[in-house]
């Protein structure tokens, strides 16, 4: 059983984003709709395969990804924004040749949630991560020359990814990646630093599955979740002062 974990703060499109998973999704599957301190109007539509776990204040991203994980039951675990739609056949593609030490992504489009629509151009397929010396921190940037240079091998070794989704086992959650860091972290931020750094020290790789895509609300419709610049600043600097020193074997190993 894959373990659908969709953290949601008075996000609109909740109920979209699970009804288009229910129609795509074509193995076994639970989705875990976590509402972070609120409950939704319309409530969503009761579903077999839908669990709600509700908070009664908010918590914070981190707080309802880690509370979903720890009641979900499938041998592999996704999360995914509460503003996504998602390839047909997207479960099954993404687990038919997944190893245990992966963290998954699948090819990413943008997404117009005015016109719930998948907006124009070409997939990001890689992603990198950059220390940004004037500024202290991470940033995870489009990886272009891979693009170009890779686009034949549907399922690749990637450095980054976008936080909006990625998929791994319940083996590698359990070793690697154990629960999100709230504590030094904050609620939210750096959460594919986080997981990527995790996977890489341990042992494991961050792969992109080509072979199916995801399309997740584009930046121009802004954030419900919001995050303030101290927020950001507690998760970026905590993201430094714990991975700087891996940062530069990752970056030897990719030839960066």
């Amino acid at each position: 059983m894959l373990s659908i974990i969709i953290p949601s703060y008075k996000d609109p499109c909740l109920q979209k984003t699970i009804d288009g998973i229910l129609e795509n999704a074509e193995g076994d599957i639970e989705i875990i709709a976590v509402l972070d301190g609120y409950w939704p109007v319309p409530q969503l539509e009761d579903h077999p395969n839908l669990r709600i776990l509700h908070f009664g204040k908010n918590r914070g991203m981190r707080a309802v990804i880690n509370a979903g994980v720890s009641i979900s039951r499938g041998e592999y675990i996704m999360k995914c924004d509460a503003h996504c739609v998602f390839g047909k056949g997207f479960d099954k593609l993404l687990l038919e040749r997944i190893r245990d030490d992966w963290v998954v992504v699948p090819r990413l489009y943008y997404l117009d949630i005015d016109n719930w629509k998948v907006m124009e151009g070409r997939g990001n397929d890689y992603s990198k991560i950059l220390f940004h010396e004037g500024e202290n921190r991470f940033i995870c940037q489009e990886w272009i020359r891979r693009t170009k240079e890779r686009k034949n091998k549907e399922i690749d070794e990637n450095m980054a990814f976008q936080g909006s989704c990625w998929l791994v086992s319940r083996k590698w959650w359990d070793k690697a990646i154990k629960r999100l860091d709230e504590e030094n972290y904050g609620s939210i931020g750096q959460e594919a630093i986080e997981i990527a750094m995790k996977t890489f020290t341990t042992g494991g790789r961050t792969m992109v599955n080509k072979k199916t895509w995801y399309a997740h609300q584009h930046r121009k419709f802004g954030r419900t979740h919001g995050i303030s610049n101290t927020q950001k600043r507690k998760a970026r600097d905590y993201a430094v002062k714990t991975w700087k020193d891996d940062y530069q074997r990752f970056k030897e190993y990719f030839r960066l």
